[in-house]
């Protein structure tokens, strides 16, 4: 591994670290000031997804696992499980319902000077919806 791969790894899991501790000033530092996001909500930039960050963070205690991670280069991919418990506003979906998740998620990263340009993120909602007992009436998005 070069230099600059293990440095973008690196990069790319202090990003994780700060997600799991809902360090949101540590994740902004990571990230340039132009970065692009892409999800499951949309396109955007910091700012954007931060929000959504949040409430993946407050309303359902997200917490991701590395499970692997291939890098690069610029080029960093993550696969995760992400877990969580609903006890908090998401979303507009209604009241928590309290029950837990486990899906898969991954994350595309592409890095310049050692910080986080474009993200793109996958994950498996519909799964998410399920076990969290989701109601279509309650409207709202997923992340």
């Amino acid at each position: 591994m070069d230099d600059e791969t293990g440095r973008n790894r690196a990069v790319v899991a202090a990003y994780v670290a700060a997600m799991n501790a809902g360090d949101f000033a540590a994740m902004r530092a990571l990230f340039t000031e132009d970065a692009e996001i892409q999800g499951v909500t949309g396109v955007g930039g910091l700012d954007f997804a931060l929000g959504v960050w949040r409430q993946l963070h407050d309303g359902l205690g997200m917490e991701l696992t590395v499970e692997e991670m291939a890098a690069e280069g610029a080029c960093v991919a993550v696969r995760y499980t992400e877990r969580g418990r609903w006890t908090g506003p998401f979303m507009a979906r209604g009241e928590p319902t309290g029950r837990s998740y486990a899906l898969v998620a991954m994350e595309w990263f592409e890095l310049r000077d050692g910080r986080i340009a474009r993200r793109w993120g996958a994950r498996d909602a519909a799964a998410q919806a399920r076990q969290l007992g989701f109601r279509p009436e309650d409207g709202g998005k997923t992340a």
